[in-house]
């Protein structure tokens, strides 16, 4: 079951977050994952010490030869860390009919700022429109909205505001409001269209969630999964490798992207 994923994101050291954690997780769930590279960064469990830059560029080449040569079905962005990468990306993409799913990665789970702060507007106004699918964190949806979301109408809101920047669908992942149970929640043109909970586990081991989810959901729409299933299908691989996640490192460990291989 294939599927060609171009996933155009920052490299992670240590192997838990961003462009590794994006292969693993392409491979893992059947599709063939294609890279272009935005930022070097050195990090580690702990957090992110370094960050190298690539021109914007390298980065669009890096898109244009394997679009060009392999072929693509989905697109994922991940960390895009500034203005210029961001036009220079969506210039891109401009060009394509796939599904492009877009996490707009911001701050590192150790608090390291990934996004240039003159950047969340390019952000917002550039890539926005060309997302098939938004997945924003709650802090993430608050820094691109400007709302305060605390409560389930708040979701609502903040991705109804999401909606009518361009974003044709978002799914709020509820992992940072309080309760034992994590709920994320899937709207479509503004109008909620399913909710999706697990219970929550109680762990630090939880570097790479987004990157894996956002992922994921970008394998099974390359796949020719509807957009509902493609989550459901990544909600449960993210389960399970926070679950099964191998306690490395002694600050917020990696995953286990491999278990649906075993």
């Amino acid at each position: 079951m294939q599927g060609r994923v171009l996933i155009v994101a920052g490299s992670d050291s240590g192997g838990g977050a961003g462009i590794q954690a994006d292969i693993k997780t392409v491979t893992a769930l059947g599709g063939f994952a294609m890279t272009a590279v935005t930022a070097l960064t050195a990090q580690n469990t702990t957090g992110v010490t370094a960050i190298h830059e690539v021109p914007p560029e390298f980065v669009t080449e890096q898109m244009r030869v394997v679009i060009d040569d392999i072929g693509v079905d989905a697109v994922k962005t991940g960390m895009l860390h500034d203005a210029g990468i961001i036009m220079a990306v969506a210039d891109v993409l401009d060009d394509l009919n796939v599904p492009v799913v877009v996490d707009p990665v911001m701050v590192a789970k150790g608090g390291a700022e990934l996004l240039q702060s003159d950047a969340t507007t390019a952000l917002r106004d550039r890539l926005l429109p060309l997302a098939g699918v938004l997945t924003p964190n709650i802090p993430e949806a608050e820094a691109l909205t400007g709302i305060t979301i605390d409560s389930p109408d708040a979701v609502a809101r903040a991705a109804a505001a999401l909606s009518e920047m361009g974003a044709k669908a978002v799914l709020m992942k509820g992992g940072h409001l309080a309760g034992d149970t994590v709920t994320d929640t899937l709207f479509e043109d503004g109008a909620l269209v399913g909710e999706y909970s697990s219970e929550r586990i109680d762990t630090q081991h939880t570097h790479g969630t987004g990157c894996t989810l956002g992922s994921a959901i970008a394998a099974g729409l390359a796949q020719g999964l509807g957009l509902s299933d493609a989550v459901q299908r990544a909600r449960a691989y993210v389960v399970e490798a926070i679950r099964t996640a191998p306690g490395y490192g002694s600050g917020h460990g990696p995953l286990n992207h491999s278990h649906a291989l075993k």
